[in-house]
């Protein structure tokens, strides 16, 4: 039987719960990581239906996108639909946990990655990387011990840069040492000064994951004291951030491109400016994009796609940019493939169901 955290792991090494922004209440909202799980519902939203729905389908966990519980509770008596959700699915045993903008700030497998995807964008990108900075982690070990290292290292998520996985340099050279009294000498070495041939690998990894490296390359490590460097660098995070830019396939007039827009993201209605320019280089951003429309604008896109955009903030176009407003729930129901893909890679044959209920809050009137 998997438990919470089996599941929870999966998600969490692709959108750790650091990269959530300090606004946001991200991770386990009801239950615990050592319940039993019978079944993962998903949905982008957790509302009273979404619990009972879980209930009837046997699914003891509801993944979703956006959490139930986003500001402190100083009451749970019924009083509004969050704490009605709440007590509902405390009484059932129901835990929810939510990945929002932790699941938003990262490129791959991430909600603008998915979104970009659906509408047909091609070499996608992070479009406002984080000012986070990577660390780069050296390690020098014989060579024997080397493939173990680089695996164990990028089973953590070390070596990830971009649209690049399981990045690593490797150097030969030769290691001299000579064992002090207290310390044990290698097999062979008598206590004499001694020359070793060996390999510095380097990988690049971001910061929360320096210590959690070192300790499992010290359980690899054959000798008794490992040698390392552990170096900040400048490099800005790629591969973290808010945003996505790419390109069409082909280039295509503005009102190709919002029918192709309709047909894509299965929508009745999309809010855009005026622009008459041609569409190929297009920037997208799951939820609420208003605060990336100059980043957008100075990457050169044609056209932003995104949602909750205020009156005013269309302005902001000056007719160099089409902005495109499609709707908060319609720019993150994709998010909902992302989980189901990341549970089925791990779990294929656990029992993952999509929730029938639209949570959709917005109508529309056609």
């Amino acid at each position: 039987m998997l438990t919470v955290n089996n599941i929870l792991e999966t998600i969490e090494a692709v959108a750790p719960l650091v990269y959530q922004e300090d606004y946001d209440n991200a991770g386990l909202i009801t239950g615990n990581r050592e319940q039993l799980v019978t079944g993962v519902m998903l949905s982008l939203d957790t509302t009273e239906e979404v619990v009972e729905e879980a209930i009837a389908n046997n699914c003891n966990l509801i993944i979703a996108h956006h959490p139930i519980v986003f500001k402190g509770l100083k009451k749970i008596n019924g009083s509004n639909y969050v704490e009605k959700t709440i007590i509902k699915a405390i009484k059932n045993d129901i835990a929810i946990y939510a990945a929002h903008t932790n699941l938003d700030n990262v490129l791959q497998n991430g909600v603008n990655q998915k979104l970009a995807e659906v509408i047909g964008l091609h070499n996608i990108s992070i479009l406002a990387p984080k000012s986070e900075l990577l660390q780069k982690l050296s390690i020098f070990i014989p060579h024997e011990n080397l493939e173990q290292l680089k695996n164990a290292l990028f089973e953590i998520g070390a070596g990830n840069i971009a649209n690049y996985s399981e990045c690593s340099f490797s150097t030969q050279g030769i290691g001299t040492f000579k064992p002090t009294l207290n310390a044990q000498p290698i097999k062979g070495t008598q206590g004499i000064s001694e020359s070793v041939n060996e390999v510095k690998l380097e990988v690049i990894l971001p910061g929360y994951l320096s210590q959690k490296a070192i300790q499992v390359a010290k359980k690899i490590h054959p000798y008794e004291e490992m040698a390392y460097d552990l170096v900040p660098l400048a490099n800005a995070n790629q591969a973290i951030g808010a945003g996505a830019i790419g390109e069409l396939e082909h280039e295509m007039e503005s009102q190709d491109f919002l029918k192709l827009l309709k047909e894509k993201l299965n929508l009745s209605v999309v809010k855009h400016t005026e622009f008459n320019n041609r569409i190929k280089k297009v920037a997208v951003c799951g939820g609420v994009g208003s605060f990336l429309i100059h980043k957008a604008k100075d990457a050169k896109a044609d056209a932003y796609v995104t949602s909750d955009l205020k009156y005013h903030e269309y302005f902001d176009a000056e007719n160099h940019i089409l902005l495109c407003d499609v709707g908060h729930y319609e720019s993150e129901i994709y998010t909902l493939d992302i989980f189901y893909e990341l549970i089925k890679e791990k779990f294929p044959t656990f029992a993952v169901v999509f929730c029938k209920k639209k949570t959709n809050p917005i109508q529309y009137f056609k």
